[in-house]
């Protein structure tokens, strides 16, 4: 990953919600998620079901 790419998450933030930023832009759009969708998706990454 190249440098300056980083996002917030805020697990615990919202009821069964997790609402993900840009941290280089604090007042931009967030994108939220139902929980059990972001569990999926970082065990995905953290098994390698993602290609780099």
């Amino acid at each position: 990953m190249g440098e300056g790419e980083c996002i917030e998450v805020a697990p615990g933030f919202l009821p069964d919600a997790v609402p993900v930023r840009d941290s280089k832009d604090p007042s931009g759009p967030t994108l939220v998620f139902p929980a059990p969708a972001w569990e999926a998706f970082v065990a995905a990454v953290q098994t390698g079901d993602f290609p780099t």
